[in-house]
């Protein structure tokens, strides 16, 4: 693919906002291409029929020209990375409460009811003798 764009003289690149995006956007401008990303819900009222490679292609053109569209800034390598971090840590964050909620159902089960927040130690200000 970068052949054939290196091969073309510089023009106007539309993209849909996605996965990879980003990436393909900062080889695209290296060759010199003005590339405009766009984020998925202001392409989706441009499809005409059912969703394919060439409806996406032709609602992505569509919207490029219109003049009050707004395109998504392309992100360098040290935002996505940045990004990457707070998401994987935001994804950690949801498993472990999502292992502490299942762990305290489990112990329901046995009659061991474990209250939101866990337990205190004595002399934390917790309610145990």
């Amino acid at each position: 693919m970068m052949r054939f764009f290196a091969g073309l003289a510089p023009c106007r690149i539309g993209m849909e906002a996605c996965g990879s995006a980003h990436y393909w956007a900062r080889e695209l401008a290296s060759l010199g291409h003005e590339v405009v990303l766009i984020a998925p819900q202001f392409v989706k009222p441009f499809v005409k029929s059912n969703k394919t490679d060439a409806s996406d292609a032709e609602a992505i053109a569509e919207a490029m020209v219109r003049p009050n569209m707004r395109f998504v800034a392309i992100k360098s390598e040290a935002q996505q990375s940045a990004l990457l971090l707070h998401r994987t840590r935001e994804l950690l964050v949801r498993q472990k409460t999502q292992l502490i909620n299942a762990m305290r159902g489990h112990c329901a089960e046995f009659g061991i009811v474990v209250a939101q927040g866990g337990l205190q130690s004595p002399g934390t200000g917790g309610n145990h003798p």
